[in-house]
C-alpha cells in the first residue's frame, strides 16, 4: 500500500531523535565550515558583453540546458496558496530569459550607465550569491537549504514546501517559486507550502565531480572565473587596487562566493538597475552595496534559534517520507 499522510506523520514523530541532531548542528555542519576552503565564482564585467549578437547569452543558455532535467513539471490544475487567492506558476512562461524564474536560474542585466562623462554599456550576469552565512539557510523552516562545504548554497527541492522564507530573507530575493510541485502535494496539499523554490546551485553536481559550473565553461569571453574562494577574493581585491576599480560580493551580506569586478562603481550600476522596470521580488534583482547580513539582527538570530528544532523535526520527517515513498505501508494495514 502507498504511503499515507497519517503514516508519514507517525513515522516522522519517531524521527524526533534524529531531528535533535540536526537542530543542534550535526546536520548543518557544512554551514559552519570556514569559507577559506570553499569554491567561488568571479564575474569580470569589463569582459562580459552580454553576448549582444546572440538571442540568448551563452551562460544563460548553458545553465538552462544543463538544468532542464531539474525544471519543475507542475500538477494541473494548480491550487491557490490557502488562504490566499493566488499562486505562482511559470510553467507557461518557461521561455523567459531576462529575469529569474523557476526555469531560468541566471540572466544578464543589460545596462547603460554614465561614468566620468561617458555613456558605457554594462552587462551583469545575475544569479545566487552563495553567501558565506546565508540567511536563507539559517531561517528555512523546513531545514532543506544548506551551505555546502564546497561553497554552493543548495536547496533540497525534494523536501522544499515552497514557503518562500528563503526569498523573503535574501537581500537580492533570488529564489523563485513554482506551485503545483513538491512534497506538499503528498503531505498537506491544502494547507502547507505552495510549491518548490528554485535557484542557481553553482552546478553542485559538477562541482562535486571536480568540474566547473556550466556557465563558466560556456562563456566565450572568459568573463567568469571559477576556483578557490580565497584566491578569487584576493584576485578581485588586487585587481581593484591595481586598476582603480570596484569589487562586489566580498563584503555584501557578510561575504559571498560570487564576486564581481568592474571599472564602474557598483552604486552607479545599481542606480541603472533601479531605473529599469524593477520590483524587488519580481526576479530582476538589484545590486545594492554594503548590505549587512540580516542574521546579525537580534530578531533573526532568535528566529533562527527558534526555527532550528522545527526544521530538525521537519527535515527528519521529510527524510523518513522520502525513504518510505513508493514502499509498503504495513502500519496502515493493521490499523
Amino acid at each position: 500500500m502507498a504511503i499515507t499522510r497519517r503514516s508519514f506523520l507517525k513515522r516522522a514523530a519517531v524521527s524526533s531523535l534524529a531531528a535533535a541532531s540536526i537542530a543542534t548542528g550535526v546536520g548543518k555542519a557544512a554551514a559552519q565550515v570556514s569559507p577559506n576552503g570553499s569554491l567561488a565564482m568571479l564575474h569580470d564585467l569589463n569582459k562580459c558583453d552580454g553576448c549582444e549578437l546572440q538571442d540568448t547569452p551563452q551562460c544563460v543558455l548553458a545553465c538552462r540546458t544543463k538544468n532542464a532535467v531539474n525544471f519543475p513539471q507542475p500538477q494541473q490544475p494548480i491550487k491557490d496558496y490557502w488562504p490566499q487567492p493566488k499562486h505562482e506558476d511559470w510553467s507557461k512562461k518557461q521561455h523567459i530569459t531576462n529575469r529569474l524564474t523557476p526555469y531560468n536560474w541566471t540572466y544578464v542585466q543589460n545596462l547603460e550607465v554614465e561614468h566620468e562623462g561617458q555613456k558605457i554599456k554594462v552587462h551583469v550576469p545575475r544569479k545566487c550569491m552563495h553567501c558565506d552565512n546565508p540567511p536563507c539557510s539559517k531561517l528555512c523552516p523546513f531545514g532543506v537549504n544548506d551551505k555546502t562545504v564546497e561553497g554552493p548554497v543548495v536547496i533540497d527541492t525534494n523536501g522544499c514546501f515552497g514557503g518562500a522564507k528563503c526569498r523573503d530573507v535574501c537581500p537580492w530575493h533570488i529564489p523563485q517559486r513554482q506551485a503545483g510541485v513538491g512534497l506538499y502535494l503528498d503531505v498537506a496539499p491544502d494547507y502547507a507550502g505552495g510549491g518548490v523554490m528554485y535557484k542557481c546551485d553553482m552546478c553542485y553536481d559538477l562541482v562535486k565531480q571536480g568540474r566547473e559550473p556550466a556557465c563558466v565553461s560556456a562563456c566565450p569571453r572568459g568573463a567568469i572565473k571559477f576556483g578557490p574562494q580565497e584566491e578569487l577574493r584576493q584576485y578581485a581585491l588586487d585587481w581593484a587596487k591595481e586598476n582603480d576599480g570596484y569589487v562586489y560580493g566580498v563584503d555584501e551580506n557578510g561575504g559571498t562566493a560570487n564576486f564581481y569586478i568592474s571599472r564602474i562603481p557598483f552604486d552607479t550600476i545599481n542606480d541603472a538597475i533601479m531605473e529599469q522596470d524593477f520590483d524587488g521580488k519580481n526576479g530582476r534583482v538589484g545590486m545594492p552595496v554594503n548590505i549587512e547580513n540580516s542574521m546579525n539582527e537580534p530578531g533573526n538570530m532568535l528566529s533562527g534559534f527558534l526555527l532550528a528544532p522545527l526544521a530538525g523535526v521537519l527535515a527528519a520527517g521529510i527524510s523518513t517520507y522520502q525513504i518510505m515513498k513508493g514502499g509498503s505501508d504495513d502500519e496502515d494495514k493493521t490499523a
